[in-house]
């Protein structure tokens, strides 16, 4: 990969990289060095990947880097935290975004690259290195537990 395309391609994928890594992270300064480490990581070894191969290269090293992170640190649960989504394009509706910290990333990882993303079942399966048809059960999960949590937030509310 040459370096002018490491450099476009990077670009493109920055602010979801960023969104991904504080679904981990749930904190803005960590987020930001996770994406920081995997950028230097994969620049480090970017004649290894093919330019079709590199979105899910990269989110997969942004993946480890904020496991790798979250050892190093012991796990933080930290909702009130989720309005560090602030650099969205969008607003940030803080009751799905709590709901979303609640669940396991195990399901939420594949959600979020889905949904929120736009990658393929496909994409999101090449980056979590699982079949296709384990990440259609993730997502079906996922959002039976999403849904589960809007519920139980809902009627806590009321």
């Amino acid at each position: 990969m040459t370096e002018e395309r490491f450099v476009q391609e990077v670009m493109q994928m920055r602010d979801m990289l960023y969104r991904l890594s504080v679904s981990y992270l749930h904190h803005d300064h960590d987020a930001q060095d996770a994406v920081s480490q995997a950028i230097e990581n994969a620049w480090r070894h970017r004649d290894r990947v093919s330019p079709d191969a590199f979105r899910p290269w990269l989110t997969r090293i942004v993946i480890n880097q904020c496991k790798t992170l979250l050892r190093q640190r012991g796990r933080v649960f930290a909702s009130e935290n989720m309005e560090r989504y602030a650099g969205m394009a969008e607003p940030v509706d803080l009751v799905l975004c709590d709901a979303l910290a609640r669940i396991p990333d195990k399901l939420r990882t594949p959600l979020l690259l889905h949904y929120m993303e736009g990658f393929s079942v496909h994409e999101v399966a090449r980056v979590l290195r699982v079949p296709d048809t384990t990440v259609r059960s993730r997502l079906y999960r996922a959002r039976r537990a999403l849904r589960e949590q809007l519920d139980e937030q809902e009627g806590s509310r009321a």
